[in-house]
């Protein structure tokens, strides 16, 4: 009997992209008869014609379902949806850019049949075209969450990976509402091989992640997967009090020895802004573990299904 794999396609404004992943991704899908394929697009609330052209790759391909949310949900929704109603034996995860190369997926099939992997992961090796100081600041993230966290997350690392059904269970079983899904693969183990490949430009239409929604999304990734910066900020609390300890000390001394008067409001006011912006600064840390605590006891679901081809799905997780 065939296994199955399913290929979870997160889409976001991806019309003029789409056909193009499509034709490649059935090439290989075709070439590759061993398997039987579940194509599965995840339509995150699109505001172009992505979801029609969706229906229509469902209409002329069998192979083909699509999930459409009710609104954006995110990418990480988007991924979570697509773990949870996926069938396959083996799970990948792709972008429809054609950053992910699908050619590469016979080679990652055979690494799960050998049984010596659970999940073959790829990672960039180069970052050629990507904006100087874009790959300065992730290469600086990556460094960054490997030393303050538990997880280990490799520099490079992209979300295409095909695991197995064990792994995808292991997953779905993290019901989290703040999800960052790097972290998640690192810290549920498994055995991975990681492939290295050279960076690809996307094949049409422009990325959906600025450098703005790149930088939050990294900030998650500190937040829920390491408690650093609250050990930051109560360091610096105290560092902050023994600093005014010292300054209280000089004053009295200086005051007894001396009779010299405290003087200087400027110096005051420079010290009061100083230790305010500290205590602000803290009490954000603080306030951003409390906002994700604060979204999880809502139990808000992840994703609302609007519209879909796809028997027996999850239509609210």
């Amino acid at each position: 009997m065939k296994k199955t794999i399913s290929i979870i396609v997160p889409c976001y404004n991806e019309e003029e992209v789409l056909t193009i992943y499509y034709k490649e991704m059935s090439g290989v899908m075709d070439s590759m008869t061993e398997y039987d394929f579940e194509l599965l697009l995840i339509n995150d609330g699109s505001k172009d014609h992505t979801l029609q052209i969706m229906r229509e790759l469902g209409e002329q391909d069998k192979r083909v379902k699509y999930i459409s949310f009710s609104r954006n949900f995110g990418k990480e929704a988007a991924m979570y949806a697509g773990f949870c109603n996926a069938v396959g034996d083996y799970v990948a995860v792709m972008d429809a850019d054609l950053q992910d190369p699908p050619a590469i997926l016979p080679e990652m099939a055979v690494s799960l049949e050998s049984g010596e992997y659970d999940s073959v992961a790829t990672r960039r090796v180069t970052r050629r075209g990507e904006p100087p100081i874009r790959s300065f600041f992730a290469r600086m993230f990556y460094r960054l969450i490997n030393k303050i966290s538990d997880v280990d997350i490799v520099d490079g690392a992209r979300d295409y990976r095909l695991m197995k059904r064990e792994m995808v269970d292991a997953i779905v079983a993290f019901s989290e509402y703040n999800r960052f899904s790097k972290g998640i693969f690192g810290w549920i183990g498994f055995r991975t091989r990681w492939l290295p490949y050279e960076n690809t430009e996307r094949a049409a239409g422009e990325t959906k992640w600025s450098f703005w929604k790149l930088f939050k999304y990294s900030i998650d990734g500190i937040i829920n997967f390491s408690q650093m910066p609250l050990a930051i900020a109560s360091w610096l609390g105290v560092t902050a009090t023994g600093i005014s300890f010292v300054m209280i000390l000089f004053i009295v001394i200086r005051k007894i020895l001396y009779g010299d008067p405290v003087s200087g409001w400027p110096s005051m006011v420079c010290i009061t802004v100083f230790f305010g912006g500290l205590i602000l600064f803290c009490l954000g840390i603080m306030g951003q573990y409390l906002s994700k605590m604060y979204l999880e006891v809502k139990h808000r679901p992840h994703y609302i299904v609007g519209e879909t081809n796809k028997e027996d799905t999850k239509l609210i997780s």
